[in-house]
């Protein structure tokens, strides 16, 4: 039974305790944070080296995982990645694998330190806070990752420190605790619970090498509860992938039964060769001191997810049908509106996010030539057999300038430089896009009101807008490209040809009250032509914002009601 003065030592000592394994978060979370932005450019050339070549797959994952000190991230990434159309299944697969590597650095890292090592640490985190004051904000982003690393070891040796494990009573606490939970299945549950509530696994090996260097976990116990901590990562992603597309939710099945496999093979040999397994660590670090204590449990961990992926590597196929065996494919709603490549997860990497807006933009711009074509067809040739097609378009413009818009503002905090530019004029290019869409059905309605009327423009009319209307088409094919391509050298005949629609519309205005007054034209028919006329001058003004966007990112070039 426990004095009141022993209950108050050991509450002090697992305080203690806690408070280092709050420290170590923290510092995980700060540093993983600031390496995601500060990385952005590095991961979006990894990203665009994306091939099918499984090998340079795994090299990817675990060079972005090694940069970022999160597998769970990475996954999330890849989630995004796949949702948003970027890479297939095939290419995500080697990916998870390699980040379960990448992961393992963490652990070597705590186990190699020493008391210089911390000292420096400590300095380390001082300076980042003090970084942190800073006004330019790439002194401040170093601060946070300053910060970040020196407090993951600031966290480790409270945790470590005689007020935490010092105490004789913690040392009993926990005896009592593991000859309780001595079972290996039972080990590997307290592992899966421990990284799903802390959210990383580097954070979970990290407090398990911890416990294990201050004596008060066996390793043959330690090695079980790391094995579910590669399990309880696989939350992170699985939650990720609640409301994504199937092939999001096959990257998070695949991560989950890539760890599953690996788990149970290692829980199969070392539950049969405990002894065996143990010795093989101890005899690659000898000795009794906290290094070495803490090295064998580092060192299984990237045993442990080297073997599993050098096992399952060549079975990248397998697990590909595997996962769509178990996640079927939905029938799509043509009525429910979605991106086809942003999603939400990839604001944690900003430069991809933003090469996916812009392919975003572009299938916009592809709906809006085709329904530009399809309402000038539509009027001339008084059909209504575009009509579904034209609204079903119209309803993805519409969704896309306004998804869009909501996904750029939440961007753009995340951003610097000249991509707050790009940004920026991409709110502008967005307007000028849905702008252009409503052209194209108002001239649709233009057709659909004559129909109604049984009017038709004269054969002189229908000759001049077919004239104008090619015109504008002209000028759409040049501002597509100059906007998707980024090419400039047509930009002089965009504005050339701006200039012409502007002549065309003051010389077929006229034209046509010439034919009112020789009453050559229907009168009824004069609003819409008028209005047709109008909207195609308008549609040009549009087209040249939008083509002159690439030299002059801030704003549009004109101001267009």
């Amino acid at each position: 039974m426990l004095t009141p003065e022993e209950i108050m030592q050991l509450l002090q000592s697992l305080i203690w305790l806690l408070a280092g394994v709050g420290v170590f978060i923290v510092g995980m979370n700060f540093l993983s944070d600031a390496l995601e932005k500060s990385a952005g450019s590095g991961m979006k050339r990894l990203l665009g080296k994306i091939s099918n070549n499984r090998f340079s797959g795994v090299g990817i994952g675990a060079g972005v995982t090694a940069i970022i000190q999160s597998s769970s991230a990475t996954s999330v990434m890849v989630i995004g990645l796949v949702n948003a159309g970027v890479m297939t299944l095939m290419q995500a697969t080697p990916i998870i694998m390699g980040a379960n590597i990448g992961t393992t650095v963490t652990g070597v890292l705590v186990a190699l330190k020493n008391d210089y090592f911390d000292m420096l640490m400590y300095l380390l985190a001082f300076a980042g806070v003090m970084m942190g004051f800073a006004n330019k904000p790439k002194v401040k982003l170093a601060g946070s990752l300053c910060c970040g690393l020196g407090l993951i070891f600031v966290g480790l040796n409270v945790m470590s420190s005689e007020e935490a494990f010092g105490n004789p009573l913690v040392e009993t606490l926990f005896t009592n605790i593991f000859s309780v939970i001595d079972h290996p299945l039972l080990l590997i549950v307290v592992g899966v619970v421990f990284t799903a509530l802390i959210q990383s696994s580097s954070a979970a090996t990290g407090v398990v090498i911890t416990m294990v260097g201050a004596g008060v976990l066996p390793l043959e116990l330690a090695l079980f509860i790391v094995l579910g901590a590669n399990i309880g990562t696989c939350v992170t992603a699985l939650l990720a992938s609640i409301g994504a597309n199937e092939n999001s939710k096959r990257v998070a099945l695949i991560h989950f039964t890539f760890n599953v496999i690996g788990t149970v093979l290692f829980t199969a040999l070392i539950w049969i060769f405990k002894g065996p397994a143990v010795n093989l660590l101890v005899s690659l670090f000898p000795g009794n001191d906290p290094m070495s204590l803490q090295m064998r449990v580092s060192v299984f961990h990237v045993i442990f997810n080297v073997t599993t992926t050098a096992m399952l590597l060549p079975f990248v196929r397998h697990l590909v049908k595997y996962s769509c065996l178990v996640i079927k494919d939905k029938e799509k709603d043509t009525h429910v509106h979605a991106f086809k490549f942003v999603d939400e997860k990839l604001l944690a990497m900003p430069p991809v996010a933003l090469m996916q807006v812009k392919k975003e933009m572009d299938y916009m711009f592809s709906l809006v030539e085709e329904n530009i074509s399809l309402s000038l067809a539509a009027l001339e040739q008084a059909s209504p057999a575009n009509g579904e097609k034209l609204m079903q378009n119209e309803g993805i413009i519409d969704f896309t300038n306004s998804a869009l818009t909501k996904f750029l503002i939440k961007l753009s905090p995340e951003v610097d430089g000249r991509d707050e530019q790009v940004i920026g004029s991409y709110f502008h290019v967005l307007n000028d896009l849905e702008r252009i869409g409503d052209h194209a059905e108002n001239f649709y309605e233009i057709g659909e009101a004559m129909r109604g009327k049984e009017l038709a423009f004269s054969e002189v009319a229908k000759v001049d807008i077919r004239r104008m209307g090619e015109t504008v088409l002209r000028m759409l094919a040049i501002s597509k490209d100059a906007f998707e391509n980024l090419h400039k050298e047509d930009l002089p005949a965009l504005a050339e040809l701006e200039e012409t629609v502007d002549g065309m519309k003051k010389e077929l205005t006229a034209n046509h009250f010439a034919r009112l007054a020789e009453g050559n034209c229907c009168l009824e028919a004069s609003p819409y032509y008028s209005s047709t006329v109008a909207g195609l001058e308008r549609v040009a003004d549009h087209l040249v914002n939008v083509g002159f966007s690439i030299v002059n990112p801030i704003g549009s070039q004109k101001e267009i009601v």
